[in-house]
């Protein structure tokens, strides 16, 4: 059953093959970076874990500056599959971390964002997309991606929702760092 709710415990980020050269060719690329900034900006506020995805780096490069700049650690998990949850090695750290709730976010939505997605709900986690922070080439293949997304199970939603859930109250410490990364 999908949980529509948010909150910050047993919750992480999964940010997927955000890489020099696929990033180059994405339409929204400036949104899909701009937003997964907030969202790492957000795990630091509720220190949410971060899992990090490149696909063969040394055909795609490695994960942007601009994303690179904001983790707390660069230490990305290389895979060849389109599904993260191929790996053993990020099956690991889903479960180390003991996570139920995934924000899953990067590119392309259609492929390895899809393909992990359908993974980890049928694994059993709650998965939720913002929308504006996942990609594909085109329009249609994103559209696509994210109606498969939410057929599947997945909550589809935005940047700011997610953030605003997680939040849950304004006036806090919390939530005066939160309105810096939503101006």
């Amino acid at each position: 059953m999908t949980v529509l709710t948010l909150n910050e415990e047993h919750t992480g980020i999964v940010i997927v093959d955000v890489q020099t050269k696929l990033m180059a060719v994405m339409r929204q690329r400036e949104r899909v970076i701009d937003n997964i900034i907030k969202l790492l900006r957000l795990s630091k506020i509720f220190t949410l874990p971060v899992i990090l995805t490149e696909q063969y780096p040394k055909m795609l490069g490695s994960t942007v500056k601009e994303i690179k700049e904001n983790l707390l650690s660069y230490d990305p998990i290389q895979k060849m599959v389109f599904d993260c949850c191929q790996v053993e090695y990020f099956k690991n750290c889903l479960e180390s971390a003991g996570l139920t709730t995934i924000i899953l976010a990067g590119v392309e939505a259609h492929i390895c964002v899809f393909q992990t997605c359908v993974s980890l709900l049928e694994r059993g986690f709650n998965v939720h997309v913002p929308q504006d922070a996942v990609d594909s080439r085109t329009e249609e293949n994103w559209r696509v991606g994210l109606d498969l997304m939410k057929k599947a199970g997945a909550v589809i939603t935005s940047t700011e929702t997610i953030i605003f859930q997680i939040l849950k109250i304004a006036g806090t410490k919390e939530f005066k760092e939160i309105l810096k990364i939503i101006k």
